[in-house]
């Protein structure tokens, strides 16, 4: 399934349409401009096989270079624009990328960075060369697919490099899964309102071209700028992360009420739990419409809730439709129904991460079922609930913050001593990066001044959703005799001073 035989079929409809500047491009057009990417990629020595790294925001020609690419059997890589020169250089180091494409505004940002791989400036001067190149397909055409990275608690990116498709018809998962939970089809008019660098909206919104629908997407998210756009384009489905909703339910009632949101057919969310009463809020808001999923950015396996099966099982992420739920103990054996331990799937999508043999192992246990790191808990009719994160990952509206970078960077200032970072609950965010402190000196000799030269120091070398909201100062910090700071406990016990703060307000 490609998106090309609707530049036949339906040349003249839009393939997506940019929500901010209402600026459309047609199948006819995407499959011309992807065809001229494809060539200008060759024409800069890019072979099947190789990576081409995208660092761009929700920008209106990211489509089309992402589809150029995919034309000529080439890895796409697409980056987030927040991540600092160093992180990018580690990325495109480690994927051994050909080329990389930044834009104007991530280059201006970056203050045109010493990257380790030759650049290409994402402006007008290069669109228009782009587009002296021949409209027609190359010779050597083959399909490619996406390659993408993952943080890890090491705090060093973890590649996941796919193989490339059989053929142009191959469907990805997330058509079959579009098109059996979230009413996704050809007519289907999906609103993309997250970074096209995340896995889920760029995966979920190229599996709406490859079926012949339009997507809208959204240069940046806005609240008050969604509801407009569902409204203006008729929107039938969204995928969103529980932040969207979260801020869209903080609008004055008046301002939700004003828009007529009755195209919708679906909304599904993932990339972060969602709290039971925000969830069930806006239920109560949109209607039986909200389902969400559970994966990865390795694809091993993925769960699927309606929204009757949420209502059934409030809390629940659903049952498994790709792989099969393993709930294992520390031996990696399989635990009774009901009980909590590493969630892990059966009969995977086989992945590894590239060049890092050693961590691909340990995703692995003894059955060869790998894991995400999360642990959950199965029902007796195979529902999943997630309790915690294995490696207590920070999941901040939607994007994956790993505590251990942080701390290596606040390790490195000479007023620190030991340092934790643990996520805190958050009702608009899901959860907000903290950093507990143990200072050489105790006790500080000024807290707030303290904070803010970490602050300044962290943010020097770490992207601004990485650099923690608070800082809490502590004489010493627990750790087990084997050295491990023992998280749980602080960030519990963090949570408990906060509420008795509260109650005594």
């Amino acid at each position: 399934m490609h998106p090309r035989r609707f530049a036949a079929a339906t040349p003249d409809k839009p393939a997506y349409v940019m929500a901010g500047s209402g600026e459309q491009v047609t199948y006819r057009e995407l499959e011309t401009r992807a065809n001229q990417v494809a060539h200008w990629l060759r024409g800069l020595g890019v072979k099947t096989g190789d990576v081409v790294a995208l660092m761009a925001e929700n920008h209106p020609r990211f489509y089309e270079l992402v589809w150029g690419a995919q034309r000529i059997g080439a890895h796409y890589l697409v980056i987030p624009t927040a991540l600092t020169e160093g992180e990018v250089s580690y990325i495109l180091r480690d994927a051994e990328a050909r080329v990389a494409i930044l834009s104007a505004r991530v280059l201006e940002r970056l203050g045109e960075p010493a990257l380790p791989c030759p650049v290409a400036r994402l402006d007008d001067a290069l669109i228009a060369a782009i587009r002296t190149s021949p409209e027609t397909p190359v010779a050597d055409e083959a399909p490619g697919t996406d390659m993408l990275y993952s943080s890890g608690t090491t705090g060093f990116p973890k590649g996941i490099k796919s193989p490339t498709p059989a053929s142009f018809d191959h469907a990805p998962r997330a058509v079959e899964i579009g098109s059996c939970f979230f009413s996704y089809a050809q007519d289907s008019v999906y609103l993309c309102p997250a970074p096209l660098y995340h896995a889920a909206p760029l995966r979920w919104s190229l599996a709406i071209h490859r079926l012949g629908g339009t997507v809208v997407l959204m240069e940046r998210f806005d609240a008050s700028d969604a509801l407009a756009a569902i409204e203006q384009h008729r929107v039938t489905v969204a995928q969103v992360v529980p932040t969207h909703l979260a801020r869209m339910l903080a609008l004055p009632e008046a301002e939700r009420a004003r828009h007529d949101l009755s195209s919708l057919r679906s909304v599904f969310h993932a990339g972060a739990p969602c709290p039971i009463g925000l969830k069930q809020q806006a239920i109560g808001w949109l209607g039986p419409i909200i389902g969400e999923f559970y994966s990865g950015t390795e694809g091993v396996g993925l769960t699927v809730a309606t929204c009757a099966d949420w209502l059934a099982r409030p809390g629940t992420v659903g049952r498994a439709v790709q792989g099969e739920i393993r709930i294992c103990g520390e031996d990696g054996e399989e635990l009774p129904v009901g009980e909590e331990g590493l969630v892990r799937f059966a009969n995977p999508n086989p992945f590894s991460y590239h060049n890092d043999p050693a961590r691909t192992a340990a995703a692995y246990n003894q059955h060869g079922w790998p894991t995400l790191g999360d642990i959950g808990r199965v029902d007796a009719e195979g529902y999943l609930f997630l309790t915690d994160r294995a490696n207590f990952m920070i999941i901040s509206g939607g994007v994956n913050i790993y505590p251990q970078e942080i701390e290596n960077r606040l390790l490195e200032h000479p007023d620190v001593a030991d340092v934790a970072v643990v996520g805190m609950p958050d009702a608009e965010m899901g959860e907000r990066v903290v950093a507990l402190v143990e200072p050489r000196v105790w006790p500080a000799a000024n807290e707030p001044e303290l904070a803010a030269k970490l602050d300044r120091f962290a943010r020097q070398g770490l992207s601004a959703v990485k650099v923690p909201r608070r800082y809490v100062f502590r004489s010493t910090l627990e750790r087990t005799d084997a050295g491990k700071l023992v998280k749980r406990r602080l960030r519990d016990a963090l949570i408990a001073e906060d509420s008795a703060g509260e109650m005594a307000a």
